[in-house]
């Protein structure tokens, strides 16, 4: 990198610079995280271990609790520790992983939500040939999707920043390092790469928000052909991921399908979709899933002989 660039270092302003908030807070993430890691990590255990949960619905779901364990500890841990510091600093080699693993997880966590999509698609409106479609070699080839794209756009985004100006400013209004706090201290004209952002992350996950929901519009209507005790289990599999598409892609469509800017509730919706997501989503799987609590329950007891 060329050196115009005199910043070394960010200063992040976090969420409150009200003392007693920010020891509120720090008790509030630390037991988020702590639930977070727990819930997930016990997920990929009980799917790795459990013999009835082979179907590949589980396999993804294993898959999704792993990117959400990895995505919360990328963001959560430093938040968590920055709350006992009155001069919150990140260094810019820090600065721009955090960046790169934030979106490496977080857009191959929307390609895996495609991916159980089609998997539930398949499984109820082609119930006959489902495990001949969702054979081993194609559950690896759509897991390799996920991360094969997010590292595709994490590497664009990473591209964009470290070849940007940092010349003075070095303060960030938010609590982790993200395009537009970024762009917005970058001496330089942004705007093209404002446009790319808003392309790269916005119009991109309006489409496949949109395609998700017509997708489970499709496996809805199609529910009439089942029994009564198919309807109601594909109906509570569906509503799981039907909540956790709308959880994670409503705040990343308002932050990121807008022209580039920050604005105060940026830093709210940032910790929805990077902190209380994470930690919703395997109690959202598990609580409307009798075969993952079944499965959990067996694990536990042998654990316990």
């Amino acid at each position: 990198m060329e050196q115009r660039n005199n910043v070394t270092e960010f200063v992040l302003l976090g969420l409150t610079q009200s003392l007693q908030g920010q020891k509120i807070l720090f008790f509030v993430f630390l037991f988020t995280y702590i639930v977070t890691m727990v819930g997930n990590l016990l997920i990929v255990v009980t799917v790795v271990v459990s013999s009835t949960l082979d179907a590949p619905m589980y396999f993804f779901l294993g898959q999704l609790s792993f990117m959400d364990a990895v995505y919360s500890t990328a963001v959560t841990p430093n938040m968590i520790i920055d709350l006992f510091h009155e001069k919150k600093t990140i260094s810019f080699q820090a600065c721009l992983s955090q960046l790169f693993i934030g979106h490496l997880l977080g857009s191959a966590e929307i390609i895996l939500l495609v991916v159980m999509a089609y998997d539930r698609y398949v499984a109820i409106c082609k119930p006959l040939h489902y495990l001949t479609i969702m054979n081993q070699r194609l559950c690896v080839l759509l897991l390799l999707l996920p991360w094969a794209g997010g590292f595709l756009h994490a590497v664009v985004k990473l591209l964009l920043v470290y070849n940007l100006p940092f010349c003075g400013p070095n303060v960030i209004d938010h609590f982790i390092c993200d395009m537009y706090p970024l762009l917005k201290l970058a001496c330089t004209d942004t705007y093209i790469i404002g446009l790319t952002v808003i392309v790269n992350d916005g119009a991109i996950c309006v489409v496949i928000f949109v395609l998700l929901l017509i997708s489970y519009g499709v496996i809805l209507y199609s529910l009439k052909n089942l029994s009564q005790g198919g309807r109601r289990k594909a109906l509570s599999t569906c509503g799981s991921h039907i909540t956790v598409v709308v959880l994670f892609f409503v705040p990343c469509i308002f932050i990121y399908m807008r022209p580039p800017s920050t604005l105060p509730i940026d830093k709210s919706l940032t910790v929805f979709y990077t902190v209380i997501t994470p930690m919703l989503n395997p109690l959202i799987y598990t609580l409307r899933n009798g075969e993952m609590k079944s499965a959990m329950r067996n694990l536990w007891t042998r654990k316990r002989k």
